[in-house]
């Protein structure tokens, strides 16, 4: 007997970062990645199947030059959005950083958007902030098809408070197993999507947790613990993931353009309903040989025109060297770079100690002449800065989670920890301190590595208090920072770290390269 089959084609962006054009803006030579280049992979297709779906998993609005010109710059609607709209999106979900530049500017890119926004845990008076926590779409007039979007509910330890004020961020797993629950009653979906700005807390096969289980990421529970989900998008962590565990598709799409995903979902008509027969999880990787889209490119040139003026205007020069050969030799010792970012905290807050991270690797620091570009190649995350008050005890605590970031390899040789590499590279989750000395010693274990720590020459007590500017991120306690975490605020900025650093360079005109010993690694 012949059954009826149908066939539902998913298409998946996230964690674009305002990633448009296959460029990179540190060299200005072209890239295999960029939502131009996925556009062209999307249209070929939706030649193929005309009513597939296409979503994407948050954290499209912040991230690359081109985000942030158009956050401070741009037009009434904003050009991702412009893009997402040309390109017939069916739903986005928020990531967390669509709040990096606060809820006005969200709230326009929402609106000028011609597809919903589904986000299920954000509300504000009991009711979803943005957009609706659920659609659900009709599949050739047949298959019936819901989709659920939830954000990662980490949010308030990273974001400015005033970026934020109002909502309420529930917890993302209790969310989808009680909008899962409700989808099944009360719609009886034939296929079920689970969009989650988030990612996979334990490994796959194993089980085994490969982070701190903080609640950031539950994709891994989720899958567990929430039955009658079909396909389950994640993100956020910028991982590429594609294939079936435990009876849940799965796909995660790197970041910046890197891939597009793709989920094809097979389905039979038995006993008067739909029934998934089988599902195929791919990641479509553009390459440079795919073309950019011509219309996406068209659409954005004169915006992406007048980022590169922007990003070519010179704003200072250096005296010394603050070139960064390389980002692990900048990190084994003090670094002439990373003081000016502790001088640029400490001037705009008047602390007494700094933290700072390298942020990006793809950061070079600065050469004889500055320009915007260098700047924002180095503070590529929308930071405000913070004070805390923390206690000398706090200060070690704070030193051991930073002092293992480093391991010996088999050869003796100092290397980054395993523990900083996976699930994904967290390089900007080592800190360095200025204001103090201390040593980290690798012949001791973890947690047991600061020998020497002292201000001034003079021991750093458990009890005695300090003041202590870093970036919002770290004082919320990310990077398993929990030792900053509920500590007295007595300073919180509004400018961003990329604002506060062209500043202190166009004030100065001059930046000088400053020396230091005040902190080494013992191997």
């Amino acid at each position: 007997m012949n059954r009826e089959t149908m066939q539902c084609v998913i298409l998946v962006t996230s964690d674009i970062h305002g990633y448009i054009h296959p460029l990179d803006y540190r060299t200005g030579e072209e890239t295999s990645s960029g939502l131009a280049k996925l556009a062209a992979l999307i249209k070929e297709e939706r030649k193929k199947s005309p009513e597939l779906l296409l979503i994407d998993n948050g954290d499209m609005l912040q991230g690359s030059p081109f985000a942030a010109y158009a956050a401070a710059y741009g037009a009434k609607v904003h050009p991702c959005i412009e893009v997402m709209n040309g390109l017939s999106y069916d739903a986005a979900v928020p990531g967390n950083h669509e709040f990096n530049f606060g809820l006005a500017k969200l709230r326009s890119a929402v609106s000028g958007s011609e597809f919903p926004w589904l986000a299920a845990n954000i509300v504000s008076e009991r009711e979803p902030a943005f957009g609706k926590p659920y659609l659900v779409k009709s599949i050739g007039g047949k298959l019936k098809v819901a989709i659920l979007g939830v954000t990662t509910h980490y949010i308030p330890y990273w974001e400015n408070p005033s970026h934020i004020a109002g909502l309420a961020f529930l917890d993302a797993l209790e969310s989808v197993k009680e909008w899962a629950a409700y989808i099944r009653k009360h719609e009886q979906p034939d296929l079920l999507i689970v969009s989650y700005h988030g990612g996979f807390e334990r490994h796959l096969d194993t089980g085994q947790a490969t982070e701190r289980l903080t609640g950031e990421n539950q994709a891994y529970a989720i899958c567990m613990e929430v039955p009658g989900i079909d396909v389950l998008i994640t993100g956020h962590q910028h991982r590429c993931l594609a294939g079936e565990w435990n009876g849940v598709a799965i796909v995660q799409t790197g970041c910046n353009g890197q891939a597009l995903g793709q989920i094809t979902v097979d389905a039979q008509r038995q006993e008067g309903r739909w029934e998934v027969s089988g599902k195929t999880v791919r990641l479509l990787e553009p390459g440079l040989h795919i073309a950019a889209d011509e219309q996406v490119m068209a659409l954005t040139e004169e915006v992406e025109r007048r980022t590169q003026e922007w990003l070519d205007q010179p704003i200072g020069r250096t005296e010394g060297k603050l070139l960064i050969e390389d980002p692990f030799e900048c990190r084994k010792a003090p670094h002439p770079f990373v003081q000016f970012i502790h001088q640029v905290q400490i001037e705009a807050t008047g602390a007494e100690l700094s933290v700072a991270a390298l942020l990006s690797e793809e950061s070079r620091g600065f050469e004889a002449i500055i320009t915007m570009r260098d700047v924002l190649s180095a503070f590529v995350y929308p930071n405000t800065l913070r004070v805390l008050r923390l206690t000398g005890e706090d200060i070690r605590l704070a030193l051991e989670q930073s002092a293992a970031y480093f391991d010996l390899g088999q050869d003796g040789r100092l290397k980054v920890s395993e523990d900083y590499l996976t699930p994904k590279a967290q390089h900007y989750n080592y800190d360095m301190w200025s204001g103090i000395e201390y040593d980290i010693d690798l012949s001791f274990p973890v947690g047991e590595r600061i020998t020497r720590l002292t201000r001034n020459g003079e021991e750093l007590y458990r009890d005695a208090e300090y003041t202590v500017v870093m970036n919002s991120y770290r004082a919320g306690g990310g990077g398993n920072y929990d030792m900053f975490r509920g500590k007295p605020i007595l300073y919180e900025g509004a400018a961003d770290m990329a604002e506060l650093a062209a500043e202190y360079i166009r004030s100065r005109g001059i930046i000088k390269a400053m020396d230091t010993d005040s902190w080494q690694i013992i191997w």
